[in-house]
């Protein structure tokens, strides 16, 4: 990814949360600290953001810079969950692994009946322990914890390939044509394709500024979805690809 593509990304996230650590950047970003703090302090001179010690905030009012074509990062991420949530099917067994787009997915589902919730995030299971319907079964992955609350490792891997989902849901740091879908961490990778394996069909939650983003390590192929849900941001281009790649192609609705 181009400086100016991991500017635009910082940007767009501060200005929607309020603020951003330079630690989280880096992990969501796939790059070091020290590119991270690079990249906050390149936009903390032109006067775009804010810098505090550990990382940056929003300016109330400040300038903006476009990321894209399309609605914001959270606004996005809101409207991708609600159209996945409507793929599911109460009795259904189903995987969902740690993210931000699919917690919000999680909590979408909190009134299905009769789910059986397998994942790997920390978060999701606390989602259905505290807010789920009674008759819902929330199955924990055990393993090794990462920096984003995931549980990963030979447990975690174990445990999925004796599994059998109708369904599973992912989330990713990036796609691209030739690279898949991808994450900087190459543990929560291999988790992610063994629940991939363990379940009939593959939906994958990407936003439109995943498009073209390659990190490390590969969790399955733009063929390996069953569908793909983005937004109305995802340039023409992207969407000729994806539409001979993925199964299906769902363009979710943004307010």
């Amino acid at each position: 990814m181009y400086a100016e593509q991991r500017q635009a990304r910082i940007l767009a996230e501060i200005n929607e949360t309020g603020g951003a650590r330079i630690t989280d950047l880096g992990h969501r970003l796939g790059v070091s600290g020290v590119t991270a703090r690079r990249d906050v302090e390149a936009l903390a001179g032109r006067g775009l953001v804010a810098r505090v010690r550990g990382g940056a905030m929003a300016l109330t009012p400040g300038p903006a810079l476009a990321a894209g074509p399309g609605p914001g990062p959270h606004r996005a991420r809101v409207a991708i969950a609600a159209a996945a949530a409507r793929l599911v099917r109460p009795g259904e067994a189903i995987g969902i692994l740690a993210g931000r787009t699919t917690l919000l997915l999680a909590r979408e589902l909190l009134d299905v009946p009769g789910l059986t919730v397998v994942t790997n995030a920390l978060d999701v299971a606390d989602a259905f322990h505290h807010g789920g319907r009674p008759g819902q079964t929330v199955v924990l992955l055990g393993g090794i914890r990462t920096r984003s609350g995931a549980l990963t490792g030979p447990v975690a891997e174990r445990t999925a390939a004796g599994l059998n989902l109708d369904v599973v849901f992912l989330g990713v740091h990036g796609m691209a044509a030739r690279s898949g879908f991808t994450t900087p961490d190459l543990a929560e990778a291999r988790t992610g394709a063994a629940l991939v394996a363990a379940a009939r069909r593959t939906v994958v939650l990407a936003d439109h500024g995943k498009w073209g983003v390659r990190s490390a390590a590969m969790i399955a192929p733009l063929d390996g979805a069953d569908v793909l849900v983005t937004d109305a941001g995802l340039s023409r281009p992207a969407r000729s690809v994806l539409r001979q790649r993925v199964g299906r192609l769902l363009v979710a609705d943004v307010p």
